[in-house]
């Protein structure tokens, strides 16, 4: 499976790109999600989906996955180019917590700064796709109808 990064910007006004993100967005917060935006989205888009991925979680699978995945969000039209905090609309994934929701960042205790990746992938077809597939089960189905993607990355420590 491949993706190559595109135009596109994406950004959030929660955080800077490579900067702290805020204690509310954590699971030691109110744990909700951040707010995204995304320009520049290739033409053709249809749909977008959304992925946070924490690559620095000590976790790795014996398929060879690694890291802990925070959110799987799409079903996400076209013509939307932000999401707000806490973003209830579209569908929800299940993350590595095991919920079909956002959950934020909680790194292991002294395990120092990760970095959470925000993608935004853009896609040439709208989707309806069912609640609750794994970052793995969404990107198989996508890979297909993706066009282009991008991200902004967060980071995080524990108090």
């Amino acid at each position: 499976m491949g993706f190559a990064l595109s135009s596109m910007q994406v950004h959030s006004t929660a955080f800077a790109n490579g900067t702290d993100i805020a204690k509310q967005f954590s699971t030691e917060g109110d744990d909700v999600s951040p707010p995204l935006a995304w320009t520049d989205a290739p033409e053709g888009t249809k749909g977008f989906a959304v992925i946070c991925h924490d690559p620095d979680a000590p976790l790795i699978s014996a398929n060879g996955t690694y890291g802990f995945v925070h959110w799987v969000h799409y079903n996400i039209p076209g013509n939307v180019s932000e999401l707000p905090e806490n973003c209830k609309a579209h569908t929800d994934g299940k993350n590595d917590f095991g919920n079909v929701a956002y959950g934020g960042p909680m790194p292991p205790d002294g395990h120092g700064t990760h970095h959470y990746y925000f993608w935004v992938i853009a896609l040439k077809e709208e989707t309806q796709f069912e609640p609750g597939l794994t970052m793995w089960e969404l990107l198989e189905k996508i890979e297909p109808i993706a066009i282009g993607m991008n991200r902004t990355i967060g980071t995080y420590q524990r108090d």
